[in-house]
């Protein structure tokens, strides 16, 4: 098995290649591939030094599956160029509402990697991906009619420099000196921020209205879905309050049972003090983690829950090596 890696010295590529060190996949040829002023540069895999390819002159024929995750302007520039001689795995968000591309949790809908088309898979948003792995074994038992989210995003899921800048502004903020944010558009330090992405017409960012737009492509389209997505001073991990309505009764107990029976989902979900999953528990694991289940009164079979999952790992690396292990378990059907 011939592997790349497009993006590998960024925080996905490098969280790819953390988890591949520790998976079962017979590697044979590892390609990490990045710009032009990382040439030369060397990456540790399985204690062999690798180095950097420049993406502008690199053969994809070389390997048999590639992951881009460099962002959507480098997918939209490459990816469909390694798509004729490689099966892409893209963590941007520039394939992910093709109708000729699959988007894609293996836990939730991978029946659609028979429908591949392109040569291409969509890796979903961090934040969309953790929240379809605890409703899918919900939907299938009680049917979600409307779900309403607010996200609580940390700053990774902004990449590296604006990780480097919490830390920087946290330093100046506890020195008593003035901030000036880079990338956020505020003071993220001891802040938070209900602005990620850009704004669109309707008033939601681009991030709220992937949510809803991936949520539908991925689980079902006759699910009403409404977000507000905000960024908080944490380095890892997104953490998710979900009110759902459902069509049809249901109990704690099957919701409790389902969630902690469905692959990728663990419930941490004691009523005392303490008894919930945090970001920064959730840190480095792969699971994703439910809590505070409670009834909602306030409407026809209302639940709400806390969802907390490491982005870096639930919502994009782990997913798109999942991804792979999928097609290779299935022999690359759908090629």
């Amino acid at each position: 098995m011939n592997i790349a890696i497009v993006g590998a010295t960024g925080n996905v590529g490098r969280k790819i290649l953390e988890i591949l060190e520790k998976k079962e996949l017979k590697i044979e040829n590892l390609y990490l591939v990045a710009s032009s002023k990382s040439v030369g540069k060397k990456i540790k895999f399985k204690g062999i030094e690798h180095e950097i390819f420049d993406l502008e002159s690199f053969d994809f024929s070389k390997a048999k599956i590639t992951f881009f995750s460099a962002g959507g302007e480098i997918s939209k520039n490459f990816a469909e160029k390694a798509s004729k001689n490689s099966i892409v795995i893209d963590s941007s968000s520039f394939f992910r509402m093709d109708p000729d591309i699959p988007l894609i949790v293996p836990q939730v809908n991978s029946k659609e990697l028979n429908n591949i088309k392109k040569n291409i898979i969509a890796n979903p948003n961090c934040s969309t991906a953790q929240l379809v792995i605890a409703l899918k074994p919900l939907h299938d038992l009680f049917v979600i009619k409307r779900i309403v989210v607010s996200t609580y995003q940390s700053v990774s899921g902004g990449g590296k420099a604006p990780m480097d800048e919490l830390v920087e502004q946290t330093k100046l903020v506890l020195g008593g000196k003035k901030v000036v944010s880079k990338n956020f558009t505020k003071q993220i330090a001891f802040n938070a921020i209900p602005h990620i992405d850009s704004f669109s017409d309707n008033g939601y960012t681009k991030e709220e209205l992937k949510m809803t737009n991936e949520t539908k492509k991925i689980l079902d389209n006759q699910i009403d879905l409404t977000a507000t997505c905000v960024r908080l001073p944490i380095s890892i991990s997104h953490s998710e309050s979900v009110n759902i309505q459902f069509k049809k009764p249901f109990s704690i107990e099957k919701v409790r049972s389902a969630l902690d029976n469905f692959p990728g989902c663990k419930v941490i979900d004691k009523r005392s003090d303490g008894g919930y999953m945090t970001p920064l528990e959730a840190e480095g694991k792969n699971e994703t983690f439910i809590s505070r289940i409670r009834e909602d009164k306030t409407i026809e079979n209302g639940l709400n829950l806390w969802i907390v999952s490491d982005n870096l790992l639930r919502g994009a690396a782990l997913n798109a090596v999942e991804i792979a292990e999928t097609l290779i378990k299935n022999n690359f059907y759908g090629k």
